[in-house]
């Protein structure tokens, strides 16, 4: 295939892409502020948005871009595979007391996009009104599972949390595959083409091009941010004595 006929990338997916992953390290930053230095706590209005719903559209965009993709289940795995590596990092920064137990990445987003990603080609395979109602069905028990706690330690990864679970970064299967789901629907309807919707915006002004840049790097930035995030709060309290 010569560079003409290799498809181009859709930029407005980059763009809202490297958008989401800002709202993540925002979020991150925010949490860390609050938490090692004692900043001011976050407007209810604006924690709700970073830490519920800026993760659930992440997620949607993922399985939207699932569609525009290949070899999902090798990329799955890789993505999975750097979930684990900060899971083994912050189990260390733990046992060196630099952050309690409570910040522990037990199953974050890269654990739950990793898996998403593996089971994509079952779930591509299904058609468009079983794929609906299984990611409702999903989400619907995603919300009820946060309504109760369970007594079976090893669940968590399903939404089942036990009394006293806490993780640095939790992102259950229940609700968020279902909202992949929903990703999967919106790429099938509105990028079956795998053409821009909106060809006439120029995509070269620097705003776009920097948060498309972004966007193609997500997963390294995102590995990357939370140690780089978590050291620079955790110098700042040693050095204000916090």
């Amino acid at each position: 295939m010569t560079g003409a006929q290799k498809q181009q990338r859709i930029w407005e997916i980059d763009a809202l892409r490297g958008f989401m992953i800002l709202c993540v390290i925002v979020a991150h930053a925010l949490y860390c502020g609050e938490y090692m230095l004692g900043m001011y706590r976050l407007p209810r209005w604006l924690n709700t948005f970073l830490f519920t719903y800026a993760g659930s559209l992440f997620v949607i965009l993922s399985g939207l871009s699932a569609t525009l993709g290949h070899k999902s289940v090798k990329r799955g795995l890789v993505v999975f595979g750097c979930g684990m590596v900060l899971t083994l990092g912050s189990a260390v920064a733990a046992a060196l007391g630099i952050v309690d137990k409570g910040f522990i990445i037990k199953f974050g987003v890269l654990h739950l996009l990793g898996l998403c990603m593996v089971l994509y080609p079952l779930l591509k395979r299904l058609p468009d009104m079983a794929l609906l109602v299984f990611g409702l069905a999903v989400i619907a028990l995603g919300y009820w599972f946060a309504t109760f706690t369970v007594k079976a330690e090893w669940l968590f990864a399903l939404g089942l949390v036990y009394p006293g679970f806490s993780s640095g970064d939790f992102f259950p299967v229940f609700p968020q595959l279902g909202w992949f789901c929903i990703g999967i629907l919106l790429g099938r309807h509105f990028y079956a083409d795998r053409q821009t919707r909106f060809p006439g915006v120029n995509a070269d002004i620097w705003p776009i091009r920097a948060l498309c840049a972004i966007g193609r790097n997500t997963l390294p930035i995102f590995v990357c941010h939370l140690p780089v995030v978590g050291g620079v709060m955790y110098l700042l309290a040693l050095a204000l004595g916090r």
